[in-house]
Parts: C-alpha cells; structure tokens; sequence
C-alpha cells in the first residue's frame, strides 16, 4: 500500500510553483499598445487594430488599461474613490483640462478581452456623465515588445 508521499510531493510541487508577478503599472517599459478615443468604435475593433499593429497587443498578457476623463473639481476625488473599489487608481494627479474641467486619468491592471473592456469604458463614460463630465476614451500598456 502507498503511503501518498507522492501525491503529497506533487501537491507541493503545485502550491510552490511561483507565480508570475502582476504587471506593475510604474514600469519604464510600458508602451501603447491599444487605444480608443471614438466613441463609436467596438473595443473589439480596437482590440484588433491593437494585435496586428507594433507594438503589438498580446492577448494573453496583462496590460495597464487607462480610462482618460474630463471631470469637474470637485467630482474628482468621488471618481478616484468610488474606482478604487474595483482596483482602479490615479495615474497621475488631476489636472486641469482648460475647459473648466480636470483631467483625470484611471488605471487598473487585467487580462484585457473584448468584452470586459467594453465594460470598462461604459461604466466610465456612464460614471463621468453622472458626475457632469465626459470619459475621452482608453488606452492599454504592456510591456515593449522583448521586455519581461
């Protein structure tokens, strides 16, 4: 009979294996790598345009998804909160966008897929309205082509 010292090394093997390290949004190497800024584009569009141009999109990798808006003052600091509970922070601070609004800039890091960017850019553009701003549009970053 076994005594399951396999099983158990092989689970420890599963558990030990290191796991990939997020994508750190600060990294000097990040480059546009899809972008939409036409309200009237599909992400899965965009997506496409982004895969076959250079630098490349890859699908399979995280990016650093931005959502660009124009929002009042004193609506900026409710955005940054109420994004912040879905991973979302300010790439950089506020700034004003010479139309009485500020630019705010958000950015959180996943698997961008069609669908869920999708999502993304309608609850921006619909947070932005209820706050009496507009959301511009988007943008993803990875890692320049041969960087890890």
């Amino acid at each position: 009979m076994s005594s399951g010292a396999g099983v158990w090394s092989r689970v420890r093997r599963v558990f030990s294996r290191r796991r990939p390290e997020p994508l750190d949004p600060s990294r000097p190497d990040l480059v546009v790598v899809v972008s939409s800024f036409d309200d009237v584009e599909a992400c899965s569009t965009a997506l496409e345009r982004g895969s076959a141009s250079e630098p490349a999109w890859s699908p399979e990798a995280e990016a650093v998804l931005r959502h660009h808006l124009e929002l009042p003052a004193d609506s900026v600091d409710q955005a940054i909160a109420l994004c912040g509970r879905d991973g979302y922070a300010p790439a950089q601070p506020a700034r004003p966008a010479g139309t009485g609004l500020e630019a705010v800039l958000l950015q959180r890091v996943q698997v961008l897929d069609a669908l869920h960017c999708s999502q993304e850019r309608s609850r921006m553009a619909s947070l932005a309205q209820r706050l009496g701003g507009t959301a511009l549009g988007w943008d993803a970053l990875q890692p320049a082509t041969g960087a890890d």
